[in-house]
């Protein structure tokens, strides 16, 4: 075979391999994204167990990039402190040596067995939680398909003088590092790069020592997703990337000083839990390197998130939830995650909310007062209502094109509702601006009765925009009943209002004026009621969403 020949067999195996690697990964966190999510956000508040969970989380999805890029945003986002963050990324780093393992124990000959189960599975299969596990049996093929194809390039290597002799001459373990650090910056993937290395160490083109160190290279450039990933976020997020890059720079210097001082006593070791497999002997360095750093490190862990300040100093410019024209949790300027996307909107959305109950209450305030400011202010906020509600739903039509979690896809239509439900609640408000604007221009005037109606009806529809906005949040439906008899009560009580408004205007007690206006805004604040009972039940798909309130 020709050296052109074995590079692009070598080239076309890697490619496999890597999008293997991505289909598995990618397809277990759209199946069960959500779920470990709320695990994650569940077992991580003592660092121990946050460590263990990010063991699991990240042999499960099999990408330790994946795990740290969903901590930073879970960080950026408020969801996780920098304690609790630097207890999973621990974890991490012990996760991401079992794509290694695997790779080690040389499952190529069945690959194309897990290859056609897939094939068939996500062709034929009908039910789409069969199909989700066949995306994910998919991928483990073409990984393994893609790990013979390079096998079976390398072992074309062994016969070529000049890239023996280009191998061979790799002894610097500095060196050796850097070449671990660069090639796993540009894939991604310390578990790609080590799989490499893997082979190359099984088919003799590189000697074991120098495995070691160019392992520990990998261990650093792993580190350049999350770091990435964490440019555009908060200062908390750029810390939590620099716990996982602290950990490991510090945790290969101290590897590289044990290799220089103890090289034998630790290769025989390997050598007796590896035997002669020379696969195996890397694999378990990668395993017992990063076990051994956790234990070593683990005490220190505080240490570690003190020392991200020094290196991320000072504080965020404090934002307000009424911060005009400017997204607080999405947008450019956070960090991106398809596991952490909607939960991100949600509370964009619940900040839209806050600022549009607050802008009717104001309405409502200036309807009485007739304060001029109050008025301005109503409508300068709907304006923001508007450039969120704008600025939301394009976000929603991006998310939507990625890989979200299932069940998060399941949500997005809800999530297009609820925007539009909150911004049509900011109209009402603004509605209600107008008629303080007329009332102040014609000299209209409410009666106390009429006053003493209207602050009645505003607290039940305050009362019920809260419960709707709560059950929306958390995502349960213990408020369900109460929003329900709210919005019957407050249908009942716009009943009553109404009938008692038409007995003033028959005793000659409310001028024609005063009666559309007074009229006009009791309706629209039952129609901001049926929005809010629209947004409490949104994500059941219930039948009783009042979906024709305008």
């Amino acid at each position: 075979m020709s050296i052109g020949a074995m590079l692009l067999s070598m080239a076309g195996g890697l490619g496999l391999f890597l999008f293997g690697m991505r289909l598995m990964s990618e397809s277990i966190e759209k199946a069960a994204g959500a779920k470990l999510r709320g695990i994650l956000e569940m077992f991580t508040t003592n660092r121990f167990l946050g460590m263990l969970v990010g063991i699991i989380f990240t042999a499960v999805i099999q990408s330790s990039s994946a795990c740290t890029v969903m901590v930073v945003s879970f960080v950026n986002s408020g969801l996780m402190n920098l304690y609790q963050a630097a207890g999973v990324i621990f974890g991490a780093n012990i996760g991401t040596t079992v794509t290694s393992q695997l790779v080690s124990f040389n499952l190529s000959e069945i690959a194309p067995v897990f290859l056609l189960a897939g094939i068939l599975g996500v062709m034929f299969c009908k039910r789409q939680s069969i199909v989700k596990i066949c995306h994910i049996v998919l991928g483990f093929g073409v990984l393994f398909m893609g790990l013979s194809g390079m096998s079976s390039a390398m072992s074309g290597m062994r016969d070529m003088p000049e890239i023996v002799h280009i191998l061979s001459s790799l002894t610097s373990p500095m060196l050796a590092i850097l070449v671990g650090t660069i090639l796993t910056a540009v894939i991604q993937s310390s578990s790609v790069t080590v799989s490499i290395v893997l082979l190359m160490a099984n088919q003799g083109l590189l000697e074991l020592p120098i495995c070691l160190f160019i392992v520990l290279g990998c261990n650093i450039g792993a580190c350049t997703s999350a770091l990435l990933a964490s440019l555009n976020g908060k200062k908390d997020a750029k810390r939590a990337a620099m716990i996982h890059f602290l950990f490991n720079v510090i945790g290969t210097v101290l590897m590289y000083l044990i290799l220089k001082l103890a090289m034998n006593p630790v290769m025989d070791m390997l050598h007796m839990v590896s035997g002669t497999n020379s696969g195996r002997f890397v694999a378990n360095a990668h395993t017992i390197f990063k076990i051994f750093q956790v234990i070593a490190l683990f005490p220190f862990a505080g240490l570690i998130v003190k020392l991200t300040y020094v290196f991320v100093p000072g504080d965020d410019v404090k934002m307000d939830d009424r911060d005009n024209f400017t997204l607080k949790y999405i947008g450019d300027k956070t960090v991106f995650n398809p596991a952490t996307a909607v939960v991100e909107v949600d509370k964009e959305l619940k900040r839209m909310a806050t600022l549009a109950s607050d802008n009717l209450n104001r309405a409502m305030n200036a309807l009485i007062t007739l304060d001029e400011e109050d008025i301005d202010t109503v409508y300068t906020v709907e304006k923001n209502i508007n450039f969120l509600n704008h600025s939301i739903t394009n976000y929603l039509v991006k998310i939507n094109q990625t890989t979200l979690p299932i069940e998060d896809q399941k949500s997005i239509g809800a999530l297009f509702h609820i925007v539009n439900d909150i911004e049509r609640i900011g109209d009402h408000a603004e509605n209600v601006a107008d008629a303080a604007k007329r009332r102040k221009e014609t000299g209209v005037s409410f009666s106390k009765e009429a006053q003493h109606e209207l602050g009645e009806m505003l607290d039940m529809v305050n009362t019920i925009i809260r419960f709707s906005v709560e059950m929306f949040s958390t995502g349960t439906d213990e408020l369900a009943e109460d929003v329900r008899q709210l919005e019957d009560a407050i249908d009942e009580k716009e009943r009553e209002i109404q009938k008692s408004h038409i007995q003033r205007m028959t005793k000659n007690l409310c001028t024609p004026e005063a009666s559309m206006i007074f009229s006009d805004i009791v309706s629209g604040l039952e129609r901001v009621a049926d929005h809010a009972t629209n947004i409490a039940f949104a994500m059941d798909n219930t039948e009783y969403e009042v979906s024709n309130v305008i």
